[in-house]
């Protein structure tokens, strides 16, 4: 007969089911648990994208502020150079012989480059020459538009009457004359560099 003391099979085989039905259920509990490095995977990726696009929007927004400066500095510079080039125009086709070097002293003032070489030469073998004939003109600027412009560089357009007098002829004679004047940025002032008739 068997010992009261001693387990019975079926004691074993319940006490077996038991504790396999308790592992069971604890991987169970760990397999519906989230794995920990998923979640951090995908915030990851989601402030990789948000950095990335964050750049983005700067990289634009600095572009865009980049073009628009531009933009203003070609606008404001054409402005200057208009205004410069009226006022030259209106100093290169105006002259007094009672102070001839007075203007040619202005237009060698206002003009860079070649111009300035060439119009300092020409002036030195005009000069005597509109002394004796008396020759005076007066330039009025009738209008003017930029034709291109950079921060440093721009080309205008001018549309100038000058009235002429000499010993000769005391009736004033209108000249209209059509000028391309390319005005440079140097050391902060906008001077002409080419002047053309057109």
């Amino acid at each position: 007969m068997p010992n009261a003391a001693d387990p019975d099979v079926f004691d074993q085989l319940a006490e077996q089911a038991d504790d396999d039905t308790h592992a069971e259920a604890n991987d169970d509990a760990a397999d519906d648990q989230p794995a920990t490095p998923a979640p951090a995977r995908r915030h990851g990726r989601a402030a990789m994208l948000t950095v990335a696009l964050l750049i983005a929007a700067l990289a634009y927004s600095g572009y865009t502020s980049w073009q628009l400066y531009q933009v203003h500095a070609r606008a404001a510079a054409g402005e200057a150079a208009l205004g410069a080039a009226r006022d030259y125009a209106v100093t290169l086709t105006t002259l007094d012989t009672a102070d001839i070097d007075g203007n040619y002293a202005r237009a060698i003032d206002g003009a860079t480059g070649g111009f300035k070489e060439a119009y300092s030469l020409g002036a030195k073998q005009l000069r005597q020459i509109l002394i004796d004939n008396k020759a005076s003109g007066k330039g009025i600027v009738i209008d003017a538009a930029v034709k291109s412009a950079t921060a440093t560089r721009v080309e205008v357009l001018l549309f100038v009457d000058q009235s002429i007098t000499n010993a000769v002829r005391s009736e004033p004679r209108i000249d209209r004359n059509r000028i391309q004047m390319t005005m440079e940025l140097v050391d902060g002032r906008w001077l002409a560099s080419e002047v053309d008739l057109v």
